[in-house]
Formats: C-alpha cells, sequence, structure tokens
C-alpha cells in the first residue's frame, strides 16, 4: 500500500513537473505584419515537445490549419474557423506547415519546428505552390541557415 502511494506520489510529480516546463506561445494572424500583408508573425517559430501555440485571430477574416504532408507522421491535424483562435500543444517533434485557408495563396503560411525536424525533406516536398511556396522557400533557408549558425 504504502509502495503504490509512493509511486503515485511520484508518477503526479513528474507529471506536474513536465507540465511546469511546457512553454506558451503566441502566433498573430494579420491583415498587415512587419514585412507586408496576410501574415502569420513570427511566420517560423522553434517550440520544444509538450510547448503550446496559441494562434490568435487579433484580425478577423483569417484561420490556421495544417498542410496535409507538412506535418510528421503521428501527429495530429489542426484547424480553426475563420476568426477564432486556436491553441495547439506540440507533442510530435518534426515540422509543421500551416496555413490561412482563404489567404494561404497569397503566402499567409508558417512553420513551426518542434524539437529535431526530421520531416523536413517531406515538409519540403508538399510546400505548397505560387507565392505560398516561395514564402515556405524563405521559410526554410531560413531555419537551415540557423542550424548551419548553430554548428
Amino acid at each position: 500500500m504504502f509502495r503504490s502511494k509512493l509511486f503515485l506520489g511520484a508518477l503526479l510529480a513528474c507529471v506536474w513537473m513536465q507540465a511546469a516546463a511546457a512553454a506558451e506561445f503566441d502566433v498573430r494572424m494579420l491583415n498587415h505584419g512587419a514585412t507586408g500583408d496576410m501574415q502569420f508573425d513570427p511566420q517560423l517559430l522553434k517550440v520544444s515537445p509538450g510547448d503550446a501555440v496559441h494562434f490568435l485571430a487579433v484580425d478577423k477574416g483569417h484561420n490556421v490549419q495544417s498542410i496535409d504532408g507538412m506535418i510528421p507522421d503521428g501527429a495530429t491535424a489542426f484547424s480553426s474557423e475563420i476568426g477564432q483562435n486556436l491553441t495547439v500543444t506540440f507533442t510530435v517533434p518534426g515540422i509543421y506547415g500551416y496555413r490561412c485557408a482563404p489567404h494561404g495563396m497569397l503566402g499567409m503560411v508558417g512553420l513551426v519546428v518542434v524539437g529535431n525536424p526530421a520531416n523536413e525533406a517531406a515538409a519540403k516536398a508538399a510546400a505548397m505552390p505560387g507565392l505560398a511556396g516561395r514564402q515556405f522557400a524563405k521559410l526554410f533557408e531560413i531555419l537551415d541557415s540557423r542550424r548551419t549558425a548553430q554548428k
């Protein structure tokens, strides 16, 4: 009986410590951002597994949705309603590509990198065409240059 209570106490302490270590981040959906119109701010975000990202519909008329092929295997796709906030807790490491459905083709896209981006090649291959594709290319270039600078 004492051992089971001790085990339960240790388990609860681990869960509490893990929850306490998780960070929270905001990504704003904007009509006008620092580098142009129709943007997520920030467009590239690096987080740790267990961290939460709040996608905030600061300017109405936007949403956020993950892009098929641009999330790691085993991860759950996500999508918000137009004009609604969405909080996503990222638990599976990898790259998550996302867009605003009404404005994705205008380049309103972004990346969340969770821990090790093991699915980078697949995410690059699934990137959208047009302006969105060019924006993703810039984001991947930034991601790759940061990784090179850290070596």
